[in-house]
């Protein structure tokens, strides 16, 4: 009996696990798309200013409404969604390759480079990331290209902690003692053995750190520090609505906001399925 009830609890989980991993493909193919179709088949002015069109309510000519200048509310989003994910994408790459770089070299160093480096990331995890990342875009004018630094520079701490400790205990592993007794150098160890069994740990990190760069630079765009004001951005949208919404237009808030909300939870479906697949010990309980 109470191994009929834990195939049923298994099977309940992989159906469970089946549909949101479907639902996470889904939505993000219907973004991938939104991203790359919309743009050019719609024949229309991301910029174009009409007051007659101001603050319309959604519609079958503008489904998503219009802003406080007229402007289309989904090609708005549309457009601030492909700079949000531009930046989520380079900032997370970079900062995974920043983190691995870092927590490899301390694990597989040790000694002095490990407690230099781990001070390091301890000295820059004192300090919040929204506060870090407004004094590093605040060193340069408004733009991109300073947003993805500033999120760069202050998202690669965990990835360099989960690499260190990955790191560790690949080296305890027999195949690891095999080869340094075969006389292989300890670079070759490291670039053979240790960065490949890493991999699939940062790589999870770097998936789960793109919906997180795009909040950090909503964040800094929604205080006036990101992007600039007439660049279309995810944080630039919300904070031009703010009045709109005081004055009870709410769509002018809402649709950007599932823009920011409704990537990050496909993020975290598919890097759940992604954690269940590296963890052997999760799988073998879903298993049951």
């Amino acid at each position: 009996m109470a191994d009929l009830v834990w195939t049923s609890r298994g099977r309940t989980r992989r159906s469970t696990r089946t549909v949101r991993v479907a639902v996470s493909w889904t939505i993000t193919a219907a973004v991938a798309l939104a991203v790359l179709l919309v743009p050019p088949l719609v024949q229309l002015d991301q910029q174009a200013v009409d007051l007659s069109m101001k603050l319309r309510p959604p519609s079958a000519a503008h489904p998503f409404g219009t802003d406080d200048v007229g402007r289309d509310l989904l090609l708005r989003c549309v457009h601030g969604l492909r700079v949000s994910l531009l930046v989520g994408l380079v900032a997370a790459l970079v900062a995974t390759v920043i983190g691995t770089a870092v927590g490899a070299a301390a694990a597989a160093f040790g000694g002095w480079t490990d407690r230099l480096l781990m001070r390091l990331v301890d000295t820059f995890s004192s300090v919040p990331h929204l506060l870090l990342g407004i004094f590093v875009v605040a060193l340069f004018r408004p733009g991109v290209w300073p947003v993805i630094v500033s999120v760069a520079v202050t998202h690669w701490l965990s990835t360099a902690r989960i690499v260190r400790a990955e790191v560790l205990s690949l080296r305890s592993r027999p195949y690891i003692d095999a080869a340094v007794s075969g006389g292989a150098s300890r670079w070759r160890v490291a670039v053979r053995h240790l960065l490949p069994g890493v991999l699939p740990q940062a790589g999870l990190a770097a998936v789960l750190m793109v919906p997180h760069a795009m909040w950090h630079e909503s964040a800094l765009s929604f205080l006036g520090l990101g992007l600039p004001t007439h660049q279309a951005s995810l944080g630039n949208l919300i904070q031009s609505a703010r009045g709109s919404l005081l004055a009870g237009d709410w769509w002018p808030t809402l649709f950007p906001g599932l823009f920011l909300i409704v990537p990050t939870l496909a993020v975290a479906g598919l890097a759940g399925a992604w954690r269940e697949r590296i963890n052997p010990r999760r799988r073998s309980e879903l298993m049951l």
